[in-house]
């Protein structure tokens, strides 16, 4: 017959269990204090790589882009504030708040044209354009960091992929699964007629026409029933360029 374990036996076994578990939490205590003072070390290396390198950060996209990368792997955010060491010594906080400022008032001034959606490269090349004058060079991932910055302001500021293409939504419009296949094969040539929508998507025609109707109404597209073939083009200045419509003075 097997014989029971006795108390003695009972309290062993639970000490041994405490024994483990207190070494257990000195590893894990031991491995925190090293990853705390490999992450101290990490970013005072990044402090003196910023203040080595400041200009090129400033003016430089490529470089800039690699150095918020660096930065994201530490938890560092150099736009968190324009406030502390990091916007002291780069004035980068500057930089973006100056990026989303002019980004409003492009995606405002084209609204009209493009229902408050328009191209993540078409933007750019109106920041550019507006900023000749400045001496820091303006890159995609800039925009982008810019309107990030911007959804604290609750209006709608979004960045949206619609087939290859990355799309800014200025508006609170929500686009659904029609609108994005239309607006995915306006790309090739800025325009769709309710004939090609149906060819290509094989849809029927009630769909096509109440799809592109929704587009009408919510202010991105616009009707061109100026050709001898008498189909309607609707055009979408979202994937098209715009700047031809709009001069970049008024930007």
């Amino acid at each position: 017959m097997r014989r029971r374990p006795g108390i003695g036996g009972l309290q062993n076994a639970a000490a041994a269990r405490d024994q483990f578990r207190a070494l257990g939490d000195n590893v894990a205590k031991l491995r925190t204090d090293l990853m705390k003072e490999q992450l101290s070390t990490f970013r005072s290396q990044l402090e003196d790589f910023a203040r080595k390198h400041k200009n090129d950060i400033r003016k430089n996209p490529a470089f800039r882009s690699q150095f918020h990368e660096m930065c994201a792997k530490v938890g560092v955010d150099p736009l968190a504030s324009n406030k502390g060491f990091w916007a002291e010594l780069l004035g980068i906080g500057d930089f973006y708040y100056e990026l989303g400022v002019q980004i409003v008032d492009i995606c405002l001034a084209t609204r009209p044209l493009n229902g408050g959606l328009i191209n993540l490269e078409e933007l750019c090349k109106l920041l550019r354009q507006r900023r000749k004058t400045a001496r820091e060079a303006v890159s995609e991932d800039d925009c982008l960091r810019a309107i990030s910055k911007l959804k604290v302001l609750g209006s709608g500021f979004e960045v949206i992929s619609v087939g290859k293409r990355k799309l800014v939504r200025s508006v609170p419009t929500e686009l659904n699964k029609d609108h994005n296949e239309i607006l995915e094969l306006a790309q090739v040539q800025g325009f769709v007629t309710v004939e090609e929508v149906e060819r290509r998507l094989t849809w029927s025609p009630g769909r096509a026409i109440d799809a592109l109707d929704s587009l009408l109404d919510e202010g991105l597209a616009m009707i061109d029933d100026g050709h001898q073939d008498s189909k309607r083009r609707y055009w979408f200045p979202c994937v098209s360029s715009i700047s031809s419509y709009v001069g970049t003075d008024t930007l």
